[in-house]
């Protein structure tokens, strides 16, 4: 069976004359698979005419036409189509109170679709997109499981689900005022209690319009929690928070689960290990398709999603495994310093930055973990030249390449004219294009405008921009922002790459603790008062970074046998207790 996906904005029939009519071949009696209403119309794809050959693919000149070859019973089981030619789910996931059940797959593979169809927004049409909220419907194809129960009591009224949208940054473009203004109109009698949880007395007396992304996540966490709902779906909660912030939302949640039904949508796997029960695992073709599979243990699930393969159901969703090693716990010392800093220390109205001494070594990667408004990002600026310190100095100065941890796309024009731009001739550099530009997928965003990029086109934009250039040390900040999970391990795996084919240096900040744990060689953590006052310790080895940095989170994590990827241990557990006794709170084996 194939799927025909055509992408209505990318398709321009007029610019291109209709090559993809004319070189599809005839079928059935010489009917095309390819069809104009009128001379002015886009094209219908007829499906059951293709034959997958994929010649109209390669002939239009706008990559408007996607053919994805699929098992042919999943024709069966779709959930939900939005159009002719576009996007098809299929499967959903069964809820239940007492467990946080999570969606775990790459972006454009429908797991936004499914919360919506299961907050109510969305009223799946079964593949017969003609019809709309047929609601019966609905109910009847899910009877005989419990899923026609909660769509029964949902749509009648019984039950009632509150949905944590994933765009919190568009928050301000719907509601102004004060954030104690907005949570006050939806106070449900919790409100003191739900701004305790979240830690937000420092932002209540805001305007919206100056909250950083992390403090309108929380408001956005913050509001859905305040309503009272049998039904509580969060899509992608981490997002713009520190790893603190990360486990005080995890733990929210789980408490959350105990009396009610919870769904999470999530890309940070040490987060998602601790914060779920099951996991249903997301595969297909991005923007053509998704299946969810049948949930799985969250151990298992996650095992199954970094090893690139599917046991029970024999799909392959990756080429290759991610793996991680265990790090050694001396530093390297095999290269020579390039650039090394002294006592460092910047003074801003309000806040305050000491950077210990340290040095980078050739060909070594160095992560950076601490939480929000310590001076991470103002270390990097530093380091780069873009902040001059009060006092202290960056030796050896270097070419340095910086991608920011805030992207603003102010270059009007596609994505291949910037780059075009920015690189010339290096554009056609093998190495750029096989181990930056193609991993990433930045060809499939050359014709699309840079202002139109979301935000996980953007990052990955901005990261092949910055790999690309010609560097002695790469400054990198959050490159896990908006990226899914496969995209971030695969970021992780290309600057780690990057840095040891071309001999060049980076540092990398980020909160994810899978991300820093493949890429790094030492860390760098920052403490102290947040918005106040912030301290670095370090570069460190890695088995003393992370101790550092965990000890002061109060978590411990383990790993894991098969995969030796980091788990955070549960509170308390007697794992837990041994490895803070011991003061191992992340290389216990």
């Amino acid at each position: 069976m194939h799927i025909a996906i055509l992408d209505k904005d990318k398709c321009h029939p007029k610019r291109c004359n209709h090559e993809c009519q004319y070189y599809c071949p005839p079928v059935r009696n010489g009917t095309k698979t390819i069809e104009f209403p009128d001379a002015n119309a886009q094209p219908v794809i007829t499906e059951s005419l293709c034959i997958g050959c994929g010649i109209c693919v390669r002939r239009c000149p706008f990559n408007a036409i996607k053919i994805v070859s699929i098992p042919d019973e999943l024709n069966k089981n779709i959930v939900h189509q939005y159009g002719l030619d576009s996007f098809r789910l299929y499967s959903l996931p069964s809820l239940s109170a007492g467990r946080v059940t999570a969606l775990l797959g790459q972006n454009a593979l429908g797991k936004t679709t499914t919360m919506n169809i299961l907050s109510g927004i969305l009223i799946p049409n079964f593949g017969n997109y003609n019809v709309k909220d047929n609601r019966d419907e609905v109910i009847s194809r899910f009877s005989k499981s419990v899923m026609g129960q909660y769509f029964k009591d949902l749509y009648n009224g019984n039950k009632k689900a509150v949905l944590k949208n994933q765009y919190v940054d568009l928050i301000p473009r719907v509601v102004s005022g004060t954030v104690i203004d907005i949570l006050k109109n939806n106070d449900n009698g919790n409100l003191d209690f739900v701004v305790s949880e979240l830690s937000m007395e420092s932002s209540l007396h805001r305007d919206i319009r100056d909250l950083s992304g992390g403090e309108l996540q929380k408001l956005a966490i913050a509001m859905a929690l305040m309503k009272d709902a049998d039904i509580y779906l969060f899509d992608e909660p981490s997002s713009y928070l520190d790893i603190n912030e990360r486990i005080r939302i995890s733990e929210i949640i789980r408490k959350l689960a105990e009396t009610k039904i919870v769904m999470v949508v999530e890309h940070d796997l040490a987060l998602l290990d601790k914060i779920a029960d099951q996991i249903n695992l997301v595969y297909g073709s991005p923007g053509a398709y998704g299946v969810i599979t049948k949930e799985k243990s969250t151990n298992k699930a996650i095992n199954a999603f970094l090893s690139g393969y599917l046991r029970e159901e024999n799909v392959r969703i990756r080429p290759t495994s991610i793996d991680f090693n265990v790090k050694s716990s001396k530093r390297t010392t095999v290269t020579t310093k390039i650039t090394s800093w002294t006592n460092l220390e910047k003074k801003f109205e309000n806040f305050e930055l000491h950077v210990g001494s340290g040095y980078i070594n050739k060909e070594e990667i160095i992560g950076v973990l601490g939480q929000n408004a310590l001076g991470k990002t103002t270390f990097i600026k530093m380091l780069s030249g873009t902040i001059k310190p009060d006092s202290g100095q960056v030796e050896n100065q270097l070419r340095v390449a910086y991608k920011p941890q805030y992207i603003s796309p102010d270059f009007d024009g596609t994505v291949y004219e910037l780059f075009s731009t920015t690189m010339k001739e290096k554009m056609e550099d093998q190495f750029i294009k096989n181990e930056i530009i193609g991993p990433l997928d930045v060809e499939e965003l050359y014709d699309k405008n840079v202002n139109d990029l979301s935000g996980g086109e953007l990052q990955r934009t901005s990261v092949a921009l910055t790999l690309s250039t010609d560097a002695d040390i790469y400054l990198i900040d959050e490159p896990s922002a908006h990226l899914d999970s496969a995209y971030r391990m695969n970021v992780a795996k290309i600057i780690r790459r990057v840095m040891e084919n071309n001999k060049k240096s980076a540092i990398v900040v980020d909160h994810d603790i899978y991300l820093i744990d493949l890429i790094s060689d030492a860390l760098i953590v920052f403490t102290g008062q947040q918005g106040i006052k912030g301290c670095s310790k370090g570069p460190m080895d890695m088995r003393t970074g992370m101790n550092e940095f965990l000890k002061g989170l109060g978590i411990t994590f383990r790993r894991d046998e098969l995969t030796k990827r980091p788990r955070i241990n549960k509170l308390n557990s007697a794992l837990d207790r041994e490895q803070k006794l011991k003061g191992e709170y992340y290389y216990s084996q």
